[in-house]
């Protein structure tokens, strides 16, 4: 069962100003996982480009970061649907599951609107659009 589906249950019995405080968190749902590898020049690129940013987006308080490097495969508890062959590849992690993945980073231009559309398809992520 989803964290946030059995946090709801036991705020339901508890009232008002709980579930006030409770809609005030941002609550991670998902994880975003960033297979890496040393010296990898676009992984470089990404973590200049994207990196400083991405926890302070919507979609990195939804989905939050971890890099991991391509030689350690998936962290334990967590099941990649296949390995990881490039890098960067981004796996999108819910209940210890992939969801889905993008592979390579295509630029700071192409990378939000492609994480985005990830996390709207495979999650309930709404984000501001």
């Amino acid at each position: 069962m989803r964290l946030i589906d059995r946090l709801s249950r036991r705020l339901a019995t508890t009232g008002l100003i709980a579930v006030t405080w409770f809609a005030a968190l941002p609550l991670a749902a998902a994880e975003l996982v960033m297979v890496d590898r040393a010296g990898c020049p676009y992984c470089i690129a990404w973590k200049e480009q994207i990196g400083p940013a991405y926890p302070n987006t919507d979609l990195g308080a939804y989905a939050p970061l971890r890099i991991v490097d391509i030689r350690d495969g998936a962290p334990a508890g967590m099941t990649f649907a296949r390995p990881a062959l490039f890098t960067p590849t981004f796996i999108l992690i819910e209940d210890g599951q992939e969801l889905g993945r993008i592979e390579g980073y295509p630029g700071e231009d192409f990378f939000w609107g492609l994480l985005e559309k990830l996390l709207k398809e495979k999650t309930d992520f709404i984000g501001a659009s």
